[in-house]
């Protein structure tokens, strides 16, 4: 018997050994293979990003992203395999694009790039001593495109040196006179946002453009109960041009 189990285990060691020398030769083979086809794609001419080929680069869902910044992202790239571009090095520089809110590269067989681009969508102009910008619901501030033309209000109250929360915080006040003020809203051209417990806005009131101070809250009902009492007002006040609407029951003009 004990003769028989030594055999028995020489027959189980052999079939281990031989099924580890199996396994280790697929296992190469299998890397020899995926290193030849890396190779085959890394290298041969018809995987090549070619400028000579105007597909070769597709950029899809860009309006106002200057395609100047897009193609700086893949300078590097053309003249090589397309399956040697880091796609997620590449979407992540895309990203720091102002007006680029999200992005995708794909390959596609053999010898191209397609870039997809979804842009942020600007809510308001903001008046720096440097310029003016376009901001975002995010508070990302852009650059406005030449040649276009945008009908915004203006958010006053953002600091050039304010951080992006800062900046999504005056746009949230932007969003909420807005949201208040309803079809009202189209006729307000600036809203200040610098104090959110207590805003400002500039708009035209039967031709005149006349600031008030909205507080809080209560945007909508003190807008329109101020809109309903102006011909009484103007009359008793023609010269004012600023109004305090924080008390609900009352308007008072302010010199």
């Amino acid at each position: 018997m004990a003769r028989e189990s030594k055999k028995a285990i020489v027959r189980f060691r052999w079939r281990l050994w031989l099924g580890l020398v199996v396994l280790a030769v697929v296992c190469v083979s299998t890397a020899m293979a995926g290193l030849k086809v890396r190779i085959y794609t890394l290298t041969d001419p018809q995987f090549t990003l070619s400028r000579d080929h105007k597909d070769a680069l597709t950029i899809q869902g860009m309006n106002f992203t200057s395609r100047a910044k897009v193609l700086r992202v893949f300078a590097a790239d053309f003249g090589h395999s397309v399956f040697s571009v880091p796609l997620a090095e590449r979407r992540r520089r895309l990203l720091a694009i102002d007006w680029v809110e999200d992005a995708s590269v794909s390959r596609i067989w053999p010898d191209r790039l397609v870039v997809r681009v979804h842009e942020r969508t600007p809510v308001a102009f903001v008046f720096f001593r440097s310029g003016v910008l376009l901001i975002d619901s995010q508070g990302v501030l852009l650059d406005p495109p030449a040649q276009s033309q945008f009908a915004f209000p203006v958010l006053s109250g953002v600091q050039e040196d304010e951080n992006e929360d800062q900046r999504r915080e005056r746009v949230r006040c932007l969003a909420r006179v807005q949201e208040e003020l309803g079809y009202m809203a189209k006729d307000v051209s600036e809203v200040n946002a610098s104090d959110p417990d207590n805003i400002r806005i500039v708009a035209q009131v039967e031709h005149h453009t006349v600031e008030l101070i909205m507080g809080d809250n209560n945007f909508g009902r003190r807008y329109q109960n101020f809109l309903s009492h102006y011909s009484e007002i103007e009359k008793h006040s023609p010269n004012a041009k600023r109004f305090d609407l924080r008390l609900d029951d009352r308007i008072t003009a302010e010199d």
